[in-house]
């Protein structure tokens, strides 16, 4: 499916119009293309600060969101890549710290689009693999303490998987997602993701049941690389109001995440087991326990404030924000509805791209929900709202559709909590539409 991106920018658009227009290479995963291009530049990737690379179905971001807080608070200076953006493709590239500015990501991307057509030989880069240059291009010219890399597809054959040497490689929540680049089965995704392991280099993973273990140790064997595992080599621990960190000779207990969801415990745990078990960048344990509080990653169950949308809503309304589109992704949303609805009617205005899931989606969020909106994802293929309003009533709440999500608040009559979720695309635009940019 292809990407998308807009700027106000007229430099950085015209670039961005030269990214969309490249040949489907996205659909084809592979390590080539990003290889020869990353040659044509000089080979940046291999002059970057210490990564961290991680991956994972859902999570990662989250994930790299604590590892960008702890770094920070420990004083150091961070690049960070991530995909996909919500509200503008600056936010894939943070830069010691601050997003990219426009004039440097239109320079960056002109002269990565030109190695990669050069003459008759022309690459045909995909959309990511651009960005990815662009943004080791940018990491490899600008000083920093430290790289967080997340991965963008998979791992094995990911883009971002050319780094040779990371400081530390990190797995999240597996769970299935893109059938048709990983594989039907959890066995064959947790191998892509396995994919990222590196000589001598560890990798840091949550607990998974035994046969998604016995792959991944597998494929970390293959590759050289020593494990940890949650539960062996570390283990975390959530109370009402502390997450307790343990591994062999460390202990440290935070405050639970700001993040919304038991799974941001985990997540965060994850992320301090990558620091300790990585040797080129000092965190203290202060720096980890900021981490819980220190780390925001938008539209991960992000409670939207007064804006033009907000307003939209019936006094005294909530208004939750979430990029859920599977069921690995869609359980910890339901799991917080249940805690933050506090017996309030709970509407669920979901859009949805057309290679996801809904009949899944729906019947784990269904039940903690009065009412669904099903509404169009704007540019995408997407499920139509009439199909997502038939399995949602299949479940038992009440479904209607509207054109966009400012017709969908308009079908919400009393105040209660309204989560929008389903897309990450739709969650940018909703940020936009509420005036809460990411910076």
């Amino acid at each position: 499916m292809p990407d998308h991106a807009t700027s106000s920018s007229p430099a950085v658009q015209a670039q961005l119009d030269r990214l969309t227009a490249l040949s489907p290479g996205a659909d084809i995963l592979g390590l080539e293309r990003i290889t020869k291009l990353l040659a044509r530049l000089g080979d940046p990737h291999l002059s970057l600060p210490p990564v961290f690379h991680v991956a994972g179905t859902n999570g990662k971001g989250s994930t790299c969101a604590f590892l960008r807080a702890a770094l920070e608070a420990a004083g150091h200076s961070v690049h960070v890549y991530s995909s996909p953006h919500l509200v503008r493709f600056n936010e894939r590239i943070r830069l010691a710290g601050s997003l990219i500015e426009d004039d440097a990501l239109a320079m960056l991307l002109s002269e990565v689009l030109d190695a990669a057509e050069t003459g008759a030989d022309d690459l045909k880069a995909s959309f990511f693999e651009v960005t990815t240059a662009a943004a080791f291009l940018a990491f490899a010219r600008t000083p920093a303490a430290a790289t967080i890399v997340e991965v963008g597809l998979g791992g094995r054959l990911d883009a971002t998987n050319v780094i040779p040497a990371p400081a530390v490689t990190g797995i999240a929540a597996l769970g299935i997602d893109h059938q048709a680049f990983l594989g039907d089965t959890l066995l064959q995704i947790a191998g892509e993701k396995a994919g990222i392991a590196k000589r001598d280099v560890p990798l840091v993973t949550m607990d998974y049941a035994a046969p998604l273990r016995a792959r991944i140790a597998r494929a970390a064997a293959d590759a050289g690389a020593p494990v940890f595992a949650r539960g062996s080599a570390w283990t975390s621990e959530a109370a009402r109001n502390t997450v307790r960190y343990r591994d062999p000779g460390f202990s440290v207990v935070t405050h639970r995440p700001r993040l919304v969801g038991a799974h941001q415990s985990r997540n965060l745990a994850l992320a301090i087991a990558m620091l300790r078990h990585q040797g080129a960048v000092h965190v203290p344990e202060a720096a980890m326990r900021a981490a819980a509080e220190w780390a925001h990653w938008p539209a991960r169950m992000q409670r939207l404030g007064d804006g033009p949308l907000h307003a939209r809503l019936p006094e005294g309304s909530d208004l939750w924000l979430d990029g859920a589109h599977n069921p690995n992704a869609a359980q910890p949303v339901a799991k917080a509805l249940r805690t933050l609805a506090r017996g309030r009617p709970v509407t669920l205005v979901l859009g949805m791209l057309a290679n996801k899931d809904a009949d899944a989606v729906l019947r784990i969020l269904a039940p903690s929900v009065t009412q669904v909106v099903a509404v169009p994802v704007p540019g995408h293929a997407h499920h139509a709202p009439d199909h997502l309003a038939t399995i949602a009533r299949t479940f038992g709440p009440t479904a209607d559709t509207a054109p966009d999500v400012p017709a969908a608040f308009d079908r919400i009559e009393a105040p209660g909590l309204v989560l929008i979720a389903g897309s990450l695309y739709l969650a940018g635009e909703v940020l936009a539409m509420n005036d809460e940019i990411p910076d």
